[in-house]
């Protein structure tokens, strides 16, 4: 996935807060529910646009199904919005500065 479906899924509270909760390790869908106030297909709806965005991963278990973090994809998005931040001059000011 690219960088456009991460930025798209971690747009969404919900999915911020959920990775947040996955942080503590792997839980199954009705373990996250049980955090939030919403129908199952709500959840359903937010653990899909996650995992089409690869932030998180599915793993199933006889009846369950359990989701973890992938936080590759997570250090990859991390990595690539380092780029605007306090100290990242851009390349025009790198050039006039001789570097």
């Amino acid at each position: 996935m690219g960088v456009s479906e991460t930025m798209k899924a971690l747009a969404d509270p919900v999915r911020r807060e959920i990775l947040v909760l996955l942080r503590q390790g792997e839980k199954s869908a009705g373990e996250i529910a049980a955090y939030f106030h919403m129908t199952a297909a709500a959840m359903s709806y937010h653990l899909a646009r996650l995992r089409g965005a690869d932030l998180v991963y599915e793993r199933r278990v006889k009846n369950f199904i359990y989701y973890g973090l992938n936080t590759s994809v997570l250090e990859e998005a991390a990595l690539w919005l380092c780029q605007f931040g306090a100290g990242a001059a851009p390349e025009r000011e790198r050039e006039e500065a001789g570097q």
